[in-house]
């Protein structure tokens, strides 16, 4: 052990790939420390977004190529540390929150805000803190798919909302603000002043990711996000069949046109398992999002089962992720979770203010 250094385990350690930033942990600059306690080496990884669900694995991964040097003595911790990523140019951003990420598809049906939901949960379950922000005006849901449509939210003394609290997360939503059976009828610039006051009056505390669960479409809403509201990326849901990844192609195109980062692709619905038998039939068609993905050259985040569950918990107010955290969909939702998030830290990280300049 005597010859061991600092620059020794980093050099053996530049083998460790983090699987979700396909990056080394060497390069990437995950490894905030290396310290010699005898015989024992002790490291501490800082990953910059949310993975409790991997750290033992890459635990073993850092203990396994220690290991093939003769190197056995070690202590891993595994630390996160959520920063804030850039944003489109000329955007005011909000000082609580420090990253956003979109959640949109290109037509209605296609399970966009379930996804929605329960990415935030699995973002929130794997270490960080999330809000959610329903920005369907006309067709609110998240209220009740949290199960708290029956709240009202307080106002601060400062004139602020407080956000309404569901399954430990911050939320907000038109749903909250009037009766579940208003109809909203609006027009645009209406729908996208209501969107940017749920934005910025609400009184938002220590998010380390916002989601956005956008209505179907290309319209004033998205065109409002893109221009007012500062995103950090956005993910795509789509459904295999045909006409669903049509109507995505042109909310990824959206997206490219306006300079907001697509972290990805998530095909919902994509193959039915026979509660009854275990049939297996892929009713909406196969591999459309995988393969939309590879065209577009940009993240597959995964493909989610057509499940009856999966509706049903969302229709009684507990979410797949909150009500069965460790079941087999909700491991797909918090995968789903590390592979967004871990896409986002390889953007640029946000400009610090610019420092004062005093000369004398």
């Amino acid at each position: 052990m005597a010859d061991l250094t600092v620059d020794s385990i980093n050099s053996i350690l530049t083998s460790v790939v983090d699987k979700y930033t396909e990056q080394d942990i060497v390069s990437s600059n995950a490894i905030n420390s290396i310290e010699f306690d005898g015989d024992k080496v002790n490291i501490t990884v800082e990953l910059n977004y949310p993975a409790k669900g991997y750290h033992d694995e890459l635990t073993k991964q850092i203990t396994d190529a220690l290991a093939a040097k003769d190197i056995n003595s070690v202590d891993v911790t595994i630390e996160t540390k959520i920063v804030k990523y850039s944003t489109q140019k000329g955007v005011e951003i909000l000082s609580e929150v420090k990253n956003i990420i979109a959640v949109a598809s290109g037509k209605g049906g296609v399970g966009k805000s379930t996804t929605a939901v329960n990415l935030a949960l699995a973002l929130q379950a794997e270490g960080a803190k999330v809000a959610i922000l329903d920005a369907d005006i006309y067709g609110p849901s998240q209220p009740r798919m949290l199960g708290v449509s029956k709240l009202k939210p307080d106002t601060s003394a400062e004139g602020k909302l407080l956000p309404i609290l569901g399954h430990g997360m911050q939320s907000m939503s038109i749903g909250y603000l009037v009766d579940e059976d208003n109809p909203m009828i609006w027009r645009g610039p209406m729908v996208t002043q209501a969107l940017e006051q749920m934005l910025r009056d609400t009184l938002w505390r220590g998010i380390d990711y916002m989601i956005i669960d956008l209505p179907p479409g290309t319209g004033d809403t998205q065109l409002t996000l893109s221009q007012k509201i500062p995103v950090s990326g956005s993910v795509i849901v789509t459904t295999p069949q045909d006409i669903a990844l049509l109507d995505a192609r042109k909310g990824l195109k959206m997206f490219e046109k306006v300079n907001i980062p697509i972290l990805g692709i998530i095909e919902n619905m994509s193959l039915h398992i026979c509660s009854k038998c275990g049939h297996e039939e892929a009713i909406f068609g196969t591999g459309g999002g995988e393969m939309m993905a590879k065209e577009s050259a940009v993240n597959f985040l995964g493909a989610l089962p057509l499940e009856m569950d999966i509706r049903t918990d969302v229709d009684e107010g507990t979410p797949t992720v909150a009500k069965n955290p460790e079941g087999r969909v909700a491991e797909i939702y918090k995968e789903i979770s590390r592979k967004v998030s871990a896409k986002l830290t390889l953007q640029n990280r946000a400009m610090s203010s610019f420092p004062s300049i005093i000369i004398e």
